[in-house]
């Protein structure tokens, strides 16, 4: 299930409020309006709940108390290249395997393994626009060659997925805090909600696969449409649970990584080995696992034993409570400073930590611009030395320049925009490319640098359309990063 979570829209930033202040208010200082424009744009999506729906579906400061943000290295090892994804050892990838198969990410327990047997069609319903075709066509392609299954774009086998488009308005009212998910054994939005609650749409009833349906809501963006297509069908196929532990895969409630991953397809390769089948036990697949991983990664040695790192509930109902729409501004706060805590004393050095440090930052960024920045900071630096978070290091070093040029500092900017383009382009994130340009332009037209200022210009005009939709999007898009270049220039 694709959540309404932090990195949604991967690099969307919500403009300030034009709302007109009362008329008894006190004057507002620049240094107070600076931190309210950094507060309102140093976003990457808006931060609702990344909580499951039921039933489950899949004081203020000026900048000179501000962080320093060097021209050299912001923390020791950050801008160092972040190492290449890579899969674990068998021991590990078994480990990852059964959590993501046998659990929901509520932390309900799967009674049986289930999947489809035999050939699936993947297939659109709905007002479907045309990109979803292009998307789904090179997403079976990739699931096909890469995880060697038998799926197909066109009707006709007996198992199906359904892709279908639902007005974005119903969707928000049935399931507000949800972006895209499937849903088991049905064939419409309104099958879906009559049978919603049921049995005939838990996925701890099912014995076997034989249908699923994707909602996705119309209108939405090419990259949104293309992430929904990748993390649900994904699913519908596949694992039905997320992880935060994982850094490397779309199954992950961060919403990092929006298209299916080298690690996604071992799994779903995994996921459809001969050795399993529909109804097997959690005991029987354990038992099956060892030769099955040797044959989809033979580099991963012998399955010896299944370490064991869990996650604690805690931990989930904190980022929980962090990201969600229901508790006020403070405790989300406080639930994001439990998460960096729980992490802290788990000892954990890893994308949950990381992931903890930037809830915290987005959150405090209004309240606390010093310890947010140090929080984008920790995570970052956390990020940099993970294999395969190359894009979660992408997103700081997007929300470190956007301080960077809302304060002055457009070298540092210009910087901290180049280390992100090459994994944002990995990536194949649209939003957080363009982004990256818009903040290059800025600063180069900073500098004075006319030439490369239009260049960045034009760099970013190839992923913006994609990213954002429309041009009036870009545009807003364009404004919210210039009016921050504009209050970094007033402080020189």
């Amino acid at each position: 299930m694709r959540i309404t979570c932090l990195p949604r829209d991967a690099a969307a930033l919500v403009p300030a409020s034009t709302e007109a202040a009362p008329r008894n208010c006190r004057a507002v200082t620049r240094s107070e309006k600076l931190v309210r424009l950094l507060a309102a744009v140093m976003v990457t999506g808006a931060l609702s709940a990344c909580v499951p729906s039921t039933p489950e579906v899949t004081a203020t400061r000026g900048p000179a108390q501000l962080l320093d943000l060097p021209l050299a290295d912001p923390v020791p090892g950050l801008s160092n290249p972040v190492p290449a994804a890579r899969l674990p050892d068998n021991s590990h990838l078994g480990r990852d395997f059964l959590e993501l198969s046998f659990y929901l990410e509520s932390g309900r327990q799967l009674p049986r393994f289930t999947r489809f047997e035999g050939p699936v069609s993947i297939t659109l319903a709905g007002n479907a626009p045309p990109v979803a075709q292009t998307e789904l066509n090179r997403l079976v392609r990739r699931l096909q060659t890469e995880a060697g299954l038998r799926v197909s774009a066109q009707p006709g086998n007996a198992n199906t997925i359904s892709v279908q488009f639902v007005p974005k308005s119903q969707m928000r009212r049935a399931v507000p805090d949800v972006a895209c998910f499937v849903v088991p054994n049905v064939t419409s939005w309104s099958d879906y909600r009559s049978s919603r609650g049921s049995a005939r749409s838990d996925w701890t009833k099912l014995t076997q696969r034989h249908s699923a349906t994707v909602f996705i809501p119309e209108p939405a963006t090419p990259q949104e449409i293309r992430d929904c297509l990748h993390e649900e069908v994904s699913q519908a196929l596949g694992p039905v649970n997320d992880l935060y532990r994982l850094p490397d895969t779309v199954w992950n409630d961060d919403n990092f990584h929006t298209v299916l991953t080298g690690f996604d397809m071992t799994i779903l390769r995994a996921y459809y080995d001969p050795a399993l089948r529909s109804g097997m036990s959690r005991a029987e697949v354990q038992a099956a696992l060892p030769a099955i991983l040797a044959r989809v990664n033979p580099a991963g040695g012998q399955m010896r034993g299944l370490p064991e790192d869990p996650t604690p509930r805690a931990y989930v109902k904190a980022i929980a409570t962090a990201l969600g729409s229901g508790a006020s501004d403070t405790r989300r706060r406080a639930a994001a400073r439990q998460a960096t805590q729980i992490a802290a004393a788990q000892g954990w050095t890893d994308s949950r930590a990381a992931f903890a440090w930037f809830a915290l930052g987005r959150l405090s960024m209004k309240t606390d611009p010093d310890v947010a920045i140090r929080s984008y900071l920790n995570a970052g630096a956390i990020y940099a030395r993970t294999p395969g978070a190359g894009i979660q290091a992408a997103h700081i070093d997007m929300q470190l320049a956007a301080f960077a040029l809302g304060t002055g500092r457009a070298q540092d900017a210009i910087a901290l925009v180049n280390r992100s383009l090459s994994p944002a382009i990995s990536g194949e994130n649209a939003s957080l490319m363009a982004t990256l340009y818009m903040i290059r332009a800025e600063a180069y037209a900073q500098l004075g640098n006319a030439t490369q200022a239009e260049q960045a210009r034009l760099d970013m005009e190839q992923w913006a359309r994609y990213g954002f939709g429309s041009d009036a999007a870009v545009r807003r898009r364009a404004s919210e990063v210039a009016a921050l270049a504009d209050a970094g220039a007033r402080m020189n």
